[in-house]
């Protein structure tokens, strides 16, 4: 390497830092610098009012016996398998009907229009529509037949119809990552297969899955972690009921620290979701082979 290149690499570096500085004090800030606190508070007793006092794993022996920690857990599984399997399900097929149909920049912007809303007036939105007196979707089932829904008022309907709402608020947004998958993919892998006369799912199952697995790891680990985060909705709408129905593990996380300010427990409960998602985000990358691409 001459001196001259050698000069400019570490101009690029200065340039580099100078800009990646802001970013990694943000991040030291308010992600590193938290977890580390929530790591600590997670072994004490801490309640705002008195200094933190170690118990060392107290606040995990507690959580192996509490039965709302295990609902909560529970309730969250539920609403990541609804979730993630419609969201992936609907967000594969409007980005093939897009791929195969059209490629209009205004259509992936309608479709991701939902995505710009905010979740909070989102789900006061689809609040007021469910409503089981006056909503709008209780006045329709009323003139077809059918009687009212309370889908905010029944444990049956409670988790179901938050993942419907965030499933319609998040799939365009995951459509449009899958739809810039699929172009990607060479035309002349499909041309081949239009030659050797594969059916339309034949071509989906054996050739666009397949090379469509990277992507789709990505786009499956980032919803699997956001939805595990489910909160908003839940705050907005039920708040945790009817009976529990839909207090999520970050839900009761919170009320654990604000409402009954345990802050030393709710850090050990965020160790642990921090932890399980952990896990299974590792596991999803091991498994699907994410680092793999059928084009090699």
């Amino acid at each position: 390497m001459t001196a001259k290149a050698s000069t400019r690499r570490y101009g690029d570096l200065k340039v580099a830092a100078i800009f990646l500085f802001p970013a990694t004090i943000g991040f030291v800030v308010f992600y590193i610098w938290p977890t580390l606190r929530g790591a600590y508070l997670s072994f004490t007793e801490y309640s705002l009012l008195t200094p933190p006092k170690f118990n060392g794993l107290d606040n995990y022996e507690r959580m192996l016996h509490d039965s709302f920690f295990w609902n909560a857990l529970l309730v969250t599984v539920e609403y990541v398998v609804i979730n993630i399997g419609l969201q992936t399900v609907l967000a594969v097929a409007i980005a093939m009907l897009m791929f195969r149909l059209t490629k209009s920049i205004v259509v992936r912007g309608i479709i991701l229009m939902p995505y710009l809303i905010a979740n909070v007036v989102v789900a006061l939105v689809w609040f007021w529509m469910l409503d089981y007196q006056i909503g709008i979707v209780n006045q329709l089932l009323t003139w077809v037949g059918i009687d009212p829904i309370a889908f905010f008022g029944e444990s049956i309907w409670g988790i179901p119809t938050i993942a419907l709402i965030n499933v319609w608020r998040h799939m365009g947004y995951t459509a449009l990552l899958v739809f810039a998958g699929l172009q990607t993919i060479p035309s002349y892998v499909y041309e081949a297969a239009e030659v050797d006369g594969a059916s339309e799912w034949s071509t989906f199952r054996r050739i666009t899955l397949p090379l469509l697995r990277p992507v789709l790891v990505m786009v499956l680990v980032v919803t699997m972690i956001g939805s595990f985060q489910i909160f908003d909705t839940v705050a907005v709408t039920t708040q945790g009921g009817p009976i529990n129905a839909t207090r999520v593990l970050y839900y009761y996380i919170y009320e654990r620290a604000f409402a009954r300010f345990d802050f030393g427990y709710a850090s050990a409960m965020a160790m642990v979701l921090f932890a399980i998602l952990a896990v299974v985000s590792l596991l999803q990358l091991r498994l699907l082979r994410a680092k793999e691409s059928d084009l090699a």
